[in-house]
């Protein structure tokens, strides 16, 4: 298998939902296939505490803080690749700035985002296959409460919607992109192994065309 995936994944990006467990599959995937591995880097973020607190007030700041070290670490990271490691797979793609934004944002300071956006996109290198793992929204509510987080407890139903629907809003509309939507409301990657071996076959399946392919399993 691990030859398979070298020679036709090179980038992998796994996303998600807050809670659908992309974080838990990519360093599983990383960890078996010695692959280089890039986490979204949000603990230390002073404006996110804040932001689900008070979001009209710390939305543009958190956004664009984000923007930029998703910039900075996904151009450091996939620059400087390890000669050892066979792919690169990360827990989210430089595009989840503009989905969060959008929805976050109000219109005219969404405006001056998307300029800082599209000026700096073009330089950040596109995945050969981008995984979303969808969760109804019960589930993912039920995992955020369940890893315990102070900062999120004030995430709504409301919110992860918002934030789902823009994720499948920018899947339709970008042709060049190879995007696999798998279902994983009926299995459990973290804690079964079977369910774990599943998904991963999945993913590493050949064939999947550009565009939005979806997989229930």
């Amino acid at each position: 298998m691990s030859g398979e995936v070298e020679q036709n994944h090179k980038f992998i990006v796994i996303e998600g939902n807050i809670g659908a467990g992309k974080t838990s599959l990519s360093n599983r995937i990383s960890n078996e296939y010695n692959a280089n591995l890039v986490l979204e880097q949000f603990a230390d973020n002073p404006f996110l505490p804040k932001f689900y607190k008070e979001p009209d007030k710390y939305a543009f700041q958190l956004e664009t803080s984000f923007l930029i070290d998703r910039y900075d670490q996904l151009k450091k990271q996939l620059q400087t690749l390890d000669l050892f490691k066979s792919f690169v797979v990360s827990d989210y793609y430089f595009a989840k700035s503009l989905i969060f934004a959008g929805n976050t944002l109000k219109s005219d300071e969404f405006a001056l985002y998307r300029k800082i956006f599209n000026a700096i996109y073009n330089n950040v290198p596109r995945p050969d296959l981008y995984v979303y793992l969808n969760l109804p929204i019960e589930k993912l509510l039920k995992n955020i409460k369940n890893r315990g987080r102070d900062y999120e407890k004030h995430i709504t139903f409301e919110y992860l919607e918002k934030i789902q629907n823009a994720y499948f809003e920018y899947f339709k509309k970008q042709k060049d992109f190879k995007f696999l939507i798998i279902n994983t409301q009926n299995i459990d990657f973290v804690n079964s192994e079977a369910h774990y071996q599943l998904i991963k076959k999945t993913i590493f399946k050949k064939g999947y065309q550009k565009g939005v392919n979806k997989v229930t399993l």
